[in-house]
């Protein structure tokens, strides 16, 4: 890790199966136009329809406590700062953007050539008046080969980096990476290395992890990076304190473990045995928050038996296997007098068979999956398709009602080069949430960051394939998944939605929740993060 050598003592990052790591963002600033389809939240003086890539037009219900009203809207294009501009991407371009965009403002050609057109404008300032002999028509490079007349000489690059925008840079050497001109992202790179910092502003900070990913992909390297970046691995105290940290000062998994909950606990109402399988159980802390709400259900609380599906290198955050899961919360619920049985499946997803969940008849099941299936590798990865295999299984049990928590972004199948920027600006809001939590100094900022987010962010700009197990997909794809599954939607009810309202009343003003086709959406700024939806 040179640059995070460069500019701390302390490094290393854990492996995402055990990182509370369910966040990634956005910023509007000049980001090519790549048709990546982020849901995006636009506060506003009104109420005004909000859009999304997996549907079309329809009236908006925000839930905000704030005196502005919000929207949500996907016709910004991410060249566009502060959506001033219109450059609208073809629905069609991205195999994740599922239903298409009702907009429809350019081809893929015209796309292609708007942000080609802004590296070209970055060229410019760089180089100036000389970039002009570079031809047009080889937009930098021919075939991958660098044009030499367009390599920015490293003095240049000094003098102008007071002037330039990170995120320009980093788009810049992107593309660089992705056409294979490995002497112009080597000069970027060299750029980058005086710009970023884990300890800076959140852009600097994010763009110290994306050069790590850059440069494991450059080099080759991505998988070997990805699996070393454990310099000064934490301890299990060390990483719960950071997971903590994250929880405490963020609401993701607070919104995906409250939204949860209120739709097992109402789904649930009559039952008198309930078995929730859930497929990322961590700590184990959502289902103490719900076995002491049933605890005082009208009629005495109803038998519960939980099933936890979890990875076994989980096991270094907890101190020790799933064991220690059971047993905590079946000492939380013989405390609320709640009958309880835990039942372990120490694997990953992948490997969940019918035989591991141990359903049995006259129970109700409920089965939660938070933050989980976009870790299954699909269709693209493999012939086994886990992913919707994984659904079908799950439908075969006739669950009761199934939840189902995301991040809103689509880095599955897309192209490097868009899922760079996609990755980057979804990013950029996630730092900038946790940023306004707390100061630009504290060391516990830094070690979470590193440790439990930082290689999901290597993973995605520098793995493929089968190595690469950071592939999120929009709401959209997601539903089409459960309706080819055979599953219709759960409507959420109000009480699901004022949790989460009250819930995000500890928390900075910025975030926002919108409530569209029985679907929550939480956001930051003008960005959708995450969303809650239910199933059955």
């Amino acid at each position: 890790m040179q640059t995070s050598q460069k500019n701390h003592n302390s490094g290393g990052f854990v492996s995402e199966q055990y990182c509370l790591s369910p966040f990634q963002i956005l910023d509007s600033n000049e980001c090519p136009s790549s048709g990546s389809g982020g849901t995006q939240l636009s506060f506003q003086n009104y109420n005004e329809q909000f859009y999304t890539l997996e549907s079309s037009p329809a009236p908006a219900t925000f839930l905000y406590d704030s005196p502005s009203a919000v929207s949500i809207s996907s016709n910004r294009s991410p060249f566009s700062p502060q959506g001033s501009q219109s450059n609208l991407s073809d629905p069609h371009r991205s195999p994740d953007n599922t239903y298409g965009s009702p907009f429809s403002g350019s081809s893929l050609v015209d796309d292609d050539n708007e942000w080609r057109h802004k590296l070209r404008e970055l060229e410019f300032m760089l180089l100036g008046p000389e970039s002009g002999k570079i031809d047009s028509c080889k937009c930098y490079f021919k075939g991958g080969v660098h044009q030499a007349s367009s390599v920015p000489r490293w003095d240049q690059i000094m003098e102008m980096i007071p002037r330039l925008e990170l995120k320009q840079v980093l788009f810049r050497c992107a593309y660089a990476v992705s056409e294979d001109d490995i002497s112009t992202a080597e000069v970027f790179m060299k750029a980058l290395e005086q710009m970023v910092s884990v300890s800076g502003e959140p852009i600097q900070r994010l763009g110290a992890y994306m050069l790590e990913g850059l440069r494991a992909r450059l080099e080759f390297s991505g998988s070997l990076i990805y699996r070393s970046l454990k310099c000064e691995e934490p301890t299990s105290n060390e990483l719960m304190s950071y997971m903590g940290f994250l929880y405490e000062k963020c609401p993701y998994w607070k919104f995906a473990y409250y939204s949860a909950n209120v739709v097992i606990k109402e789904a649930m109402k009559y039952e008198s045995r309930i078995h929730i399988i859930d497929f990322q159980i961590a700590q184990g802390s959502q289902w103490a928050l719900l076995i002491k709400d049933l605890a005082d259900r009208p009629g005495g609380p109803p038998f519960i038996r939980i099933t936890g599906v979890d990875d076994s290198q989980s096991a270094l955050a907890r101190g020790g296997g799933l064991s220690i899961v059971g047993q905590k919360l079946s000492d939380f619920a013989e405390s609320y007098k709640v009958p309880f049985e835990f039942h372990d499946a120490a694997m990953s997803g992948c490997e969940v068979e019918l035989e591991h969940l141990r359903v049995q008849p006259g129970e109700a099941l409920a089965v939660n999956f938070p933050y989980v299936l976009h870790h299954m590798p699909d269709e693209s990865v493999t012939t086994y398709n886990h992913r919707d295999r994984l659904l079908r299984l799950v439908k075969s049990l006739s669950p009761k009602v199934v939840t189902l928590v995301e991040q809103e972004s689509n880095t599955n199948t897309t192209a490097f080069f868009t899922r760079f920027c996609e990755t980057l600006e979804y990013y950029t809001a996630m730092f900038e949430s946790i940023d306004v939590a707390c100061p630009r100094d504290d060391k516990k900022r830094i070690n979470a960051e590193q440790q439990c987010v930082a290689r999901d962010i290597v993973n995605m700009i520098a793995c493929e394939d089968a190595e690469r197990v950071e592939r999120h997909e929009l709401l959209g794809k997601w539903r089409a998944r459960f309706t080819m599954a055979g599953f219709t939607p759960h409507p959420l009810s109000s009480s699901v939605t004022d949790a989460i309202r009250h819930l995000l009343k500890g928390f900075h003003e910025n975030y926002g929740l919108a409530e569209r086709d029985g679907a929550l959406y939480l956001g930051w700024k003008n960005r959708a993060l995450v969303t809650s939806s239910a199933w059955k």
